[in-house]
This record gives C-alpha cells, structure tokens and sequence, in this order.
C-alpha cells in the first residue's frame, strides 16, 4: 500500500452558503463603479445578436467547476476562471457572470409578471491584478437549483480616465454546465476537490472575503490544484463531502471509503496500489456527530507521489454505505512527471 497521511481531519464542516446574489435577489448594493460597469456589461451581455462572435481580449477563459451541496435544497457550484495579467495593463478588472435555466419551468401568472431578466443567478466583482502576472487564476461561485444552465462570463477593463486611451478590452465566454440534485435521498457526494493545500483560517471571513474566497468553509480552506499534471515531489491531496448516508439508531453512518490507484498503460488500466480504507462509523466519528445539527461527513487523503513512476493515472475512489447497501465511484485522473 502507498503511504498517505489524512488531508484533514474527518469530522465536522460548517455549512456551505453561496456568495451574495445582485441583481435577481438584490442582497448585496453595488458601488458608483460597479454600477457603472454592470450596466456597460450587461449591453456586452444582451448586445450582439445570436450567432454573431464576441470578443475575448483578455484570454478569457473556464478552467474548472466544482459542485456541493448549499443551504435551502440549493447546489453550490464555485468555479474557475482564468485571465492573461499581461493584456490587462491597468490591473483590475470587472468580472460578471449570468446564470440562465436553459429548460425553465412553465411560467405561471406571477412569473409573467417577473423582469425580463430575472436569471437563477447574476453577480459582478471587482478583481484587483495587482500581484498577479502570466495566466491568473480567478475563483468565484454562484447557487441555482439542479438544472441546466447557460453560464456567461463577461471580463472588462474599467474605463480609463485619459479620453484619448483606446477602449477598454472585452471579453466574453459561454459555459453549458448540467447541475444534478444532491439533495435528494439518494448517496451522493460532492465533487472530488483536487487541493494543492488544505488550510485552516486563523478567523473567520468577511462577505466580501468569502466571495472572493469561495472554497473556504468553516474553519478551513481548500486551495484547488489547476491542472491534472503533478511532479514525484508533490502529493495528490482530495477532499470531498459525502451526502444523504444512511444513520442508525444513533444517528451514526456507517460509511467506507476505498482509495484505488491505476496506471494507465498500452490503452490499458493495471492496478497499482491502493490505501487503507477509510471508516467513517460511531466508532470513528466524533461523539457529538450529527447530521440533523448541520454535520457533513467528509474524507479526504494526501498521498505522496514518490513512488509513482512517471505516467498516467487513475484514482479510483469506492464509497460504500453499509447501512444501505448502496455503493458508488468516483474518478480523479491525474499524471506524475519527474519534475
């Protein structure tokens, strides 16, 4: 077996909450220049015809997303995306994004009445470059219920005070992202977070830090790898939650978690080591574990990568409710280069 150590300690997670929505729930107020470019934005947004191509000056690009579950039956996705700093001399930008329901229900008489653009979600921040250069990296979120959705990301420089500067560089990217229920009774899990770090807050943060912030929970933060590609020095570090366990008469799961590892050879898989499973049951929980106080049942390993010849990989990870007779698998592909 690999060696591995605990990518955190399993027990308690705070619950997740979406960052705060602007215009669709109005539960955040814009500054004099936020609304000034959500307003040039959303003309961006609702301007060119279909079909017709749209900027992307800035390199705009999706990287990644993740999915968890959020308070009030919602699922809360955080999301990556990323910019070239060297097309943005002035260092800060506007980033809006548009959450649409591609396969919205059927409109009843109060919903006619709703705006035009009453999307699932809406929001608009400002990013500050300032220490970033090369490709930078920008994490942000949003809460819809299961569905599926047309995300537009808008990138804008702010305008420039010298009336003779060219115009501000634009970007646009569209995103089809198919968000399932994880709130239902069925076992489920959230996304395998694949972490370059696993770190406790020293307090906790503001709104503002939190939206800005989006894979910090609770007491920790998780610092999500970019990329699938690791050196021998490095460790594969996962994290996920697991949803909707079956409990006993204690109000205890009983739930195991294998780590299988494959290498991927000739067109073929062959296994090659795997860790010691993981029990999460009343015996290895904390006493005061509960589902009903909010309690969210979590697993996560680092494993050193060492020992891993260079090439390709599969981490096959097996959770398995014994209470409810129910298993399932997840997938995190991954390579190892010598450095």
């Amino acid at each position: 077996m690999v060696n591995w150590r605990s990518a955190l300690a399993l027990g308690v997670a705070a619950a997740f909450s979406g960052s705060a929505i602007l215009s669709a729930q109005g539960e955040r107020k814009l500054n004099d220049l936020e609304k000034k470019e959500f307003q040039t934005i959303v003309k961006v947004v609702d301007g060119p015809p279909a079909g017709q191509p749209t900027s992307n000056d800035l390199a705009l690009t999706w990287v990644k997303n993740d999915l968890l579950k959020a308070q009030g039956n919602l699922q809360y996705v955080p999301f990556t995306v990323s910019v070239d700093t060297a097309q943005v001399p002035g260092k800060q930008l506007a980033l809006y994004w548009r959450v649409v329901d591609k396969n919205p229900a059927p409109a009843s008489k109060d919903d006619k009445k709703k705006k035009k653009n009453d999307y699932a979600y809406e929001d608009l921040t400002m990013v500050d470059l300032a220490s970033a250069s090369g490709v930078a990296n920008i994490h942000r979120s949003f809460t819809v219920p299961p569905g599926t959705y047309e995300v537009t990301l808008v990138a804008k420089e702010p305008p420039s005070k010298d009336k003779k500067a060219p115009a501000p560089k634009v970007a646009l990217v569209k995103q089809n992202l198919e968000i399932p229920n994880l709130w239902s009774e069925e076992l489920a899990t959230s996304s395998v977070m694949v972490a370059t770090a696993i770190e406790q807050l020293a307090a906790p943060l503001t709104p503002q830090q939190q939206a800005e912030r989006p894979y910090a929970m609770g007491g920790m933060e998780i610092i999500p790898a970019i990329g699938s590609k690791f050196t021998k020095q490095q460790e594969l570090s996962t994290f996920m939650l697991i949803y909707n366990a079956k409990v006993d008469a204690t109000n205890k799961p009983d739930v195991t978690v294998e780590y299988n590892f494959y290498v991927k050879q000739a067109g073929a898989e062959k296994f090659f080591n795997k860790t010691n499973p993981q029990a999460l049951n009343g015996q290895t929980l904390p006493p005061e574990f509960d589902f009903a106080a909010g309690h969210q049942l979590q697993s996560g390993q680092g494993v050193p990568l060492a020992s891993f010849p260079e090439g390709d990989y599969r981490l096959e990870i097996k959770i398995t409710d014994k209470l409810a007779s129910k298993t399932l698998t997840r997938d995190v592909n991954f390579s190892v280069a010598g450095s």
